[in-house]
């Protein structure tokens, strides 16, 4: 029996890095990519440390000539891809009619174009397999909305319909697609946020308490696997009731 090849992007940190060590522990083998070299390096350490195979691939998801690239190594590697991660992603907060231009674009870029051109990248292998994974990680900001964050919104909501457009292409084919839509996760991309903006976001937490990476890398974990066959389309939300 094989293991399943699961490409995660922005996998140095955070929810990648995660999603990484929890689909290593489940079985796959991971491509961890993101244009940090050297996190890239220090993250599939940690995988080979609990007998998972890893490689690294340099990507930047705002670049089609490295996703083709990324990709194209990664098949000549390894032979497959079975599951896609879309989980890269940036933020460039600041009110809509002071954003400038260059923020807007390169949240769109990296957050939905990115994923697009990553996805277009593993159709063509997993149509012939008749079997594959894309799990587009989105928001809760991309579901109810925030003040100050019109692209990052705009980029999250993007892969909802994304994912739901994927999902009724490629059903026929065995391919499942759906998103996972995190809430107020402790990451580097949360703890920057001022000390009273996260006491107002946790008091809209009704468990009380911010997630962890590991709570997305389980949701991810049962959108890769068998027990996940018959749901495709769907955004599963995991924000501690933040969002219903």
């Amino acid at each position: 029996m094989f293991n399943r090849v699961a490409f995660i992007t922005g996998a140095s940190r955070g929810i990648g890095r995660a999603t990484a060590l929890t689909l290593c522990r489940a079985g796959f083998d991971i491509v961890v990519a993101s244009p940090e070299i050297e996190k890239n390096e220090e993250v599939a350490t940690e995988i080979r440390a609990c007998s998972g195979e890893a490689i690294t691939v340099n990507l930047d998801v705002t670049s089609q000539e490295s996703v083709k690239e990324a990709f194209a190594r990664t098949l000549k590697d390894k032979g497959r891809i079975d599951v896609l991660v879309n989980n890269a992603g940036v933020t460039r907060d600041g009110i809509a009619m002071r954003m400038k231009p260059a923020d807007w674009d390169l949240v769109l870029r990296l957050n939905l174009d990115g994923a697009f051109y990553c996805t277009q990248q593993v159709l063509p292998g997993m149509m012939k397999n008749r079997w594959g994974r894309v799990i587009n990680i989105s928001s809760v900001v991309g579901q109810a909305g925030s003040a100050g964050q019109a692209n990052y919104a705009a980029s999250k909501a993007g892969l909802i319909g994304l994912t739901k457009a994927l999902a009724q292409e490629m059903a026929s084919r065995g391919i499942t697609v759906n998103a996972v839509a995190p809430g107020y996760i402790a990451t580097d991309m949360t703890k920057v946020l001022p000390e009273d903006v996260q006491k107002k976001i946790l008091a809209s937490v009704p468990l009380g308490r911010m997630g962890k990476a590991e709570d997305i890398a389980a949701a991810v974990k049962f959108l890769a696997s068998e027990d996940a066959s018959y749901i495709t389309g769907h955004v599963l939300a995991v924000n501690g009731g933040m969002y219903m």
